[in-house]
């Protein structure tokens, strides 16, 4: 057997006919692409909400990157079960049951009422009878998706790039989380936000969390009702630029002081984050030890000003 690879090495260079590694993914060059799948993740998301068993800090509502999106995973329905995976290479959602039924709708140019109302006709058509909360969350404009006509753009290749490079910190990412014993969480895709995101819980509890715009309290607080240190990646609309965050709930005395690494990276005073620019990934020399110096950095910084009991809960 091969001896395994540190997550530190570099990534094996990918043959000439392969996309990047690390794609580009500037937002101004497709922010209409990004504004339409983020409701259409919302409505596949809200499925998975109304029929997975509640796991803390809403677990059970997240999507997952597979070798060809996201992915609900299997999800129950009676004794039954049936996935839904949003496809960026044959661009396509498809629908898979267990007994064996299956449709397929085209990732196209089209409006996000169109494709709720196909999405729910397509389930009514396998026997799945799901409803649902029409309302996207966590965003400005709230119209509901059976009325969202303004919303209607998809770039294929801009949507295979976001992917892509949502399998790169997925997998990076999941290399981090291998040095904690304790309480975390998968790494995993909030619909809501549109980002990739992971958390390490020190075991206490946390006091109630105040709230946010665009999302009910109770939500927050179920998120919130532990003390955590959370990473993930953000394709960029609000701060204008895809990048990589991490941030400690409730924030620590001297948290935003700590010093973290590549250079780069920095505490945003009004989100309360430290950000890392993704293109300072993308164009460095090591994209992954780049990653991992702030995963860490930031992850350190929680602990140690939070005073968690890094003996026990670190391999």
């Amino acid at each position: 057997m091969s001896a395994p690879v540190s997550a530190d090495a570099d990534p094996i260079s990918d043959p000439p006919s392969s996309p990047p590694t690390w794609s580009a993914l500037p937002l101004d060059a497709w922010q209409d692409t990004y504004l339409t799948l983020h409701r259409w993740t919302q409505v596949v998301g809200k499925v998975r909400l109304a029929l997975a068993p509640m796991q803390n800090h809403w677990w059970n509502v997240t999507l997952h990157v597979t070798p060809r999106g996201l992915s609900t995973g299997p999800m129950p329905y009676g004794t039954r079960a049936f996935g839904m995976e949003l496809d960026f290479i044959d661009h396509a959602l498809k629908i898979e049951t267990t007994t064996g039924t299956s449709a397929a709708i085209a990732l196209a140019p089209r409006s996000v009422a169109d494709f709720y109302q196909e999405t729910i006709d397509r389930l009514r058509s396998l026997g799945l009878d799901v409803r649902i909360w029409s309302t996207p969350v966590e965003v400005e404009d709230r119209t509901p998706f059976e009325l969202d006509h303004a919303h209607a753009s998809y770039d294929p290749s801009a949507a295979e790039r976001c992917w892509r490079v949502f399998v790169q910190v997925d997998r990076v990412m999941k290399a981090f989380g291998s040095g904690f014993l304790g309480k975390a969480s998968p790494v995993h895709f909030f619909w809501g936000s549109f980002d990739m995101a992971a958390s390490r819980y020190s075991g206490r509890l946390a006091p109630p969390h105040p709230g946010t715009p665009n999302v009910a309290r109770f939500v927050m607080r179920e998120a919130y009702s532990h003390e955590v240190s959370a990473c993930g990646f953000w394709p960029g609309f609000g701060l204008g630029e895809p990048a990589f965050y991490a941030y400690a709930y409730p924030e620590p005395e001297r948290y935003r002081d700590q010093p973290v690494g590549p250079d780069g990276a920095y505490y945003h005073e009004s989100i309360r984050e430290f950000i890392l620019p993704y293109e300072v990934v993308r164009t460095a020399a090591s994209p992954d030890g780049a990653l991992l110096s702030f995963l860490r950095s930031t992850y350190e910084a929680a602990a140690t000003t939070g005073h968690w009991d890094r003996a026990a809960l670190e391999r």
